[in-house]
């Protein structure tokens, strides 16, 4: 059964809905509304390839009539199996049109006219649409009851098929008499099977069988073993070692106390504190160094593609005129765009040779095969039934969805300003004899991206913009995480404010050791940064693979039980479809095990830090591939070794690389 079904306009104009529950009603007049979910979280950012989407128990399906910029959606309980919603959708938009398509032309024109001021006196409340669409819901209802009628009938044919085959065995079968035979023999053929290969796994553990066997490896038995046991036999041999680690020696005597301080590189000596015995130069790349605004405010550097093509369009001209151009020259599609004359609307075939292009060079520059597909399908869907003048009409109409399309799902969609939200945080009003909390970021992400190198990055831009950070060690697992940590608070301590001046009081450390519980000494040092005034907390914590569960329920618990401000993942630029399951994989796992208890319930990925990108050149597929996944932002870009190497991302500059040829 539905819940909700509606018909409006591109523009955000409802021409018609029904709900059918009163749950329904209520909801569809709220904003959390499945309907308007779908519009903010997918039809906005450019998510129109997405087969299905959900929301609180809720699945959407819809579809466009792009000509008449209409969409249709429906909406129903997402645990029920309704077979027959697209086939209703395909329905219901075919006859609203042979109805009404003279009606909804002239709504659609009066709208363009008020939109380029040609009629501003006329306007959209003049439009009666209950009188418009009067007899609409007697259509409406028996296209929805014939469906439903059917489906009935198939539920019914699909409980009455099992007692068939029932009926049928109580009489002997008369053709298949010899069936029963063989299935007999083969199953006693592999019941002997099977136990001789465990016999012969027996014989192995006890020593007596294998190629080498044990101390009766010589046994006459060995031989007879192998002959009565198949080649895959030999999987069950086991391995063993046939050299040793030799010893090492240090020396002929005990090695002395001097001995072992000078091997002792576990705490910072008295000589390595010293500003002199350290090249500061090496930590801070000048030409990398960021700029200051007016305000005293340091601000990282944008990153910018280097192109000779700096115009958007001219670069996404330059991706579909090959394309256009092998559509033109291929046999098969030779007056592909020769046909492509006068008025014509365009369909699915017309626009299939240039998606096909334009997908290829998507995955090119590294975006997920899957984004890449459900990219090229969502601006395939903008223009499928738009009218064209000509043959240039086509390039436009395939430029302009494409940049939108892309810059619609690059868009964050919520503030990249850490700063700003700090600042927002430190200055909330308190109740009196509270302390206030400090702003706490998680680190997040698997083995090996950089989630350390860069979290000091981004301390170096908290410490240049006058904020006390403390830095959580909650890696407890791999070693030197902490050790490492520990050098990063000592250069920076160095560095100071504006890369001059003593500021260890800045940034400090705190740290339990390993093997401990990173939750609890992430809570720690919160009410340690609480209680010395420290502003923000940078959390390290170690990196673990998506499909580790025991590992992600750990995660999960120390997001539930501090509660972040702020949840980071660090992914590197070099993956494509892997970013994508390494991203899924932490945002479900993050919100469902994380939604058990605490403050933290359903909690997912906040932004992403992307690394290595300076290991990538225009091949940035990846920013596109995660901001689709998650709908987040990425917030900072690492692209190089000194605290100076973080960059922000401007969606122009991305958006050109990705379509730059």
């Amino acid at each position: 059964m539905l819940d909700h079904c509606s018909i409006s306009h591109k523009g955000g104009i409802v021409l018609w809905s029904r709900s059918f529950t009163p749950d329904a009603a209520q909801l569809a007049s709220s904003s959390a509304s499945p309907v308007n979910s779908l519009i903010r979280e997918a039809l906005i950012e450019g998510r129109t390839a997405e087969e299905k989407y959900e929301k609180d128990g809720y699945a959407v399906r819809w579809t466009f009539v792009n000509d008449l910029e209409l969409i249709f959606v429906v909406a129903y309980q997402r645990i029920l199996q309704l077979t027959y919603v697209d086939d209703l959708l395909s329905a219901i938009k075919t006859l609203f049109i042979k109805y009404f398509e003279p009606f909804i032309a002239a709504f659609v024109a009066s709208l363009h006219a008020i939109n380029t001021a040609r009629a501003a006196a006329v306007q959209t409340t003049s439009w009666d649409f209950s009188k418009a669409f009067e007899g609409w819901d007697n259509i409406f209802d028996k296209v929805l009851r014939g469906f439903e009628e059917k489906a009935a009938l198939e539920r019914k044919s699909r409980l009455r098929a099992p007692v068939r085959p029932v009926e049928d065995l109580s009489t002997p079968p008369s053709d298949d008499q010899g069936t029963e035979p063989t299935v007999t023999a083969d199953t006693s053929q592999d019941e002997q099977q099977i136990a001789r290969n465990v016999q012969a796994l027996k014989n192995r553990l006890r020593g007596r069988g294998g190629r080498r066997g044990g101390r009766g490896g010589g046994r006459s038995d060995a031989g007879s073993g192998r002959d009565s046991v198949p080649h895959s036999d030999s999987e069950f041999t086991p391995k063993r070692k046939t050299k040793t680690k030799a010893q090492r020696k240090w020396g002929d005597e005990v090695p002395t106390e001097s001995d072992m301080a000078s091997l002792d590189f576990s705490i910072d000596k008295p000589e390595d504190s010293e500003v002199g015995s350290h090249d500061l130069q090496s930590l801070v790349d000048q030409a990398s160094l960021g700029t200051r605004t007016r305000d005293g405010m340091y601000e990282v550097k944008d990153w910018e593609f280097s192109t000779n093509d700096k115009d958007t369009d001219n670069a996404i001209a330059n991706v579909l005129r090959p394309i256009e151009h092998k559509a033109a020259s291929t046999s098969a599609l030779g007056s592909l765009f020769a046909r492509l004359t006068g008025s014509k609307v365009l369909t699915e075939a017309d626009l299939k040779p240039v998606l096909e292009g334009m997908k290829q060079h998507l995955m090119k520059k590294n975006v997920a095969m899957d984004i890449a597909e459900k990219v090229c399908e969502g601006v395939g869907e903008t223009l499928v039934g738009k009218k064209i003048g000509s043959f240039q009409t086509v390039t436009a109409a395939v430029r302009v969805a494409l940049s939108n399309s892309l810059t619609r799902i690059l868009t964050p969609k919520t503030s990249t300003d850490l700063l700003l939200s700090i600042k927002n945080k430190r200055a909330s009003a308190l109740p009196s004899g509270q302390q206030r909390m400090p702003y706490s970021i998680t680190f997040v992400g698997v083995n090996g991206v950089g989630k350390s190198t860069n979290l000091s990055k981004v301390c170096f831009w908290l410490i240049q913009n006058g904020l006390r950070v403390l830095i959580a060690a909650c890696d407890t697992f791999r070693s030197g995480a902490v050790e490492q940590l520990r050098v990063h608070v000592r250069n920076l301590g160095m560095l100071g404010v504006n890369g001059a001046g003593d500021s260890k009081g800045r940034v400090e450390l705190f740290e339990r050791g390993y093997g401990k519980d990173a939750a609890g000494i992430a809570k720690e040092a919160i009410l340690y940064a609480k209680d010395n005034d420290f502003d923000v907390v940078l959390i390290d914590t170690a990196g673990r693979m998506q499909d580790n569960e025991p590992l992600m329920r750990a995660l999960a618990k120390l997001v539930a039980v501090n509660n972040p401000d702020k949840i980071i993942f660090v992914g590197e630029a070099l993956v494509g479809n892997e970013a994508v399951d390494q991203l899924t994989k932490f945002d479900r796992a993050l919100r469902d095990f994380s939604s058990a208890s605490g403050a933290g319930k359903g909690r997912g990925i906040d932004g992403m830090l992307v690394t290595k990108w300076d290991t990538v050149d225009d091949k940035v597929g990846a920013a596109l591939s995660m901001t689709y996944v998650t709908g987040q932002p990425i917030i900072f870009v690492g692209c190089g070794q000194t605290y100076t190497d973080l960059r922000q991302l401007r969606v122009a500059n991305v958006v050109g690389a990705i379509l730059d040829n």
